[in-house]
C-alpha cells in the first residue's frame, strides 16, 4: 500500500462505536450554539432538509377526509408553522458516523406520519402502547432482521441489544449492511440503522454480549423487559438467559430460521412451565457452566430444534459441523422470515392477543406448494 494511500484510509476511517445521533432544536439558544459549533468544527457535513415534504404529510394524517390540491397542500404546510421560520421548526439531527445533519419533524409530529400507514392494522391507540413497551434482543442475525422489524413498526419505545461479535464478510449472506461496515461491532451496525429510521426510539446496547454477571442487567435496567427475544448460538446463554427470564416472568421468543419455527414461552403467565418446553429433560445442564465443544452442544441443539422436525438440509448439516462447515447455514430468506414472525408474535402477545405457550412451524415449503392451496396451471397452445 503506497503512503499516500495509506494516509487516505486513515483519514476516511469513521468513527467505529457511536450509535446514538445529536439533537439540535433551534428554540433552545445552547441547542443553536451547539449546532453553531458542529458546523464550524465539521464543514464536510452533508445537510439534508426536506421539512417541508415531512409538514404537507402531516397535513394530510390530520386531516385524512380532506382532498387538497398541490398548491393548498402547501399553504396549509405553511400556515402549520404558525408564522415561525421553517429552519427553526422540528429539530435537526445529526449522525456523526456519516456526518449527515438532517432535519425533522420532532418526535410527535414524526411518530405520527411515520406510522400513519400502519393504521388500522395498528390503531393509534395500540401504537401508544407499543411506545411503552421495552424490548431485549441477543443475537443480531435474525436479531438484526426481528429489531429492524420491529423499528420500522415502531413497535417498542426501548430496545436492547445484545451481541458480543463484530460484522464479518461471511455474515453478509444474511445480515443487511454494507462493506464498508465489516468490523463494526453488530450491536452498533443494527443500532445506527435504527437511528437513521427513527432518532427518537431508545437504544442501549450490550458490546460484550449476554453473560452470567450481566444478564439481570439486560433484563431489569430502567424497567424489566416486556419481551425478551433470544436469537444467540451459544447453547449456555439460551438457558441460562430463560432461567432468569422465568425468575422475573419475562416471556420469551425464539426463531431458528429453519422451516421458519417459532417458540413462545410465556414464563409471565406460566411462571412454573419447564424451559424450552421440557425439551431438555434428560439432558445434563451441567456442561453449559464451561465453555462447550461442537461435539456437546450438538444434542442440546438436536433436542431444542427438533431432530425430527428440522429440514432435511439443516439435519445433513449439523452432523457436517466442525467437519465441512464453520457452524449451522442460515439463509437471508429464513432469517428475514423469522424477523417478521417474531415481530408479528410480539405484537400479539402485547395486545394480549396471544396467551399460550407453544411452537409453530411457518415453513414456506410446507405451504407454497402444488398440492396445496390454489395454484393456476399455466399451458402454451399452438395457432395453426
Amino acid at each position: 500500500m503506497t503512503s499516500k494511500l495509506q494516509a487516505l484510509s486513515r483519514a476516511s476511517a469513521t468513527d467505529r462505536d457511536s450509535y446514538r445521533p445529536e439533537f439540535f432544536r433551534s428554540n433552545s439558544a445552547s441547542d443553536r450554539a451547539r449546532m453553531d459549533e458542529l458546523l464550524k468544527r465539521e464543514p464536510q457535513v452533508q445537510v439534508f432538509d426536506q421539512l417541508h415534504g415531512q409538514l404537507t404529510e402531516l397535513v394530510r394524517s390530520l386531516n385524512p377526509s380532506i382532498r387538497y390540491t398541490r398548491e393548498e397542500l402547501d399553504v396549509a404546510a405553511q400556515a402549520h408553522l404558525q408564522g415561525a421560520p421553517s429552519e427553526d421548526y422540528g429539530v435537526w439531527v445529526f449522525y456523526p458516523w456519516s456526518n449527515r445533519l438532517v432535519h425533522l419533524l420532532d418526535e410527535a409530529e414524526f411518530a405520527l406520519v411515520r406510522t400513519d400507514r400502519n393504521r388500522n392494522k395498528i390503531t393509534r391507540e395500540e401504537q401508544a402502547l407499543l411506545a411503552t413497551k421495552k424490548v431485549g434482543v441477543i443475537g443480531l442475525s435474525v436479531g438484526q432482521s426481528v429489531s429492524l422489524t420491529m423499528a420500522l413498526e415502531r413497535s417498542f419505545g426501548e430496545i436492547r441489544l445484545a451481541d458480543f461479535d463484530a460484522l464479518e464478510l461471511s455474515n453478509l449472506n444474511r445480515i443487511r449492511s454494507g462493506v464498508h461496515n465489516l468490523g463494526v461491532s453488530k450491536v452498533v451496525n443494527v443500532a445506527r440503522e435504527i437511528a437513521e429510521i427513527d432518532p427518537f426510539l431508545k437504544v442501549n446496547c450490550f458490546h460484550e454480549g449476554i453473560t452470567r454477571e450481566n444478564i439481570d442487567r439486560f433484563l431489569t435496567e430502567g424497567g424489566n423487559l416486556d419481551v425478551l427475544v433470544e436469537e444467540c448460538d451459544s447453547v449456555d446463554v439460551k438457558i441460562y438467559a430463560r432461567q432468569r427470564a422465568k425468575a422475573l416472568r419475562i416471556p420469551v421468543i425464539m426463531d431458528t430460521s429453519d422451516r421458519g419455527l417459532i417458540d413462545v414461552e410465556r414464563f409471565d403467565l406460566e411462571p412454573e412451565r419447564p424451559l424450552l418446553h421440557g425439551l431438555l429433560e434428560g439432558l445434563d445442564l451441567s456442561l453449559v457452566e464451561r465453555p462447550m465443544t461442537n461435539a456437546e452442544k450438538l444434542p442440546f441443539m438436536g433436542h431444542i430444534v427438533g431432530m425430527a422436525t428440522i429440514s432435511d438440509r439443516m439435519k445433513a448439516s449439523l452432523h457436517e459441523l466442525g467437519r465441512t462447515i464453520i457452524t449451522w447455514p442460515q439463509l437471508a430468506s429464513g432469517v428475514v422470515l423469522g424477523g417478521s414472525i417474531v415481530a408479528e408474535v410480539y405484537r400479539r402477545i402485547m395486545f394480549n392477543e396471544l396467551k399460550c405457550s407453544g411452537r409453530w412451524w411457518n415453513d414456506p415449503a410446507d405451504s407454497i406448494a402444488p398440492t396445496k392451496g390454489m395454484h393456476t396451471e399455466l399451458s402454451t397452445t399452438s395457432k395453426t
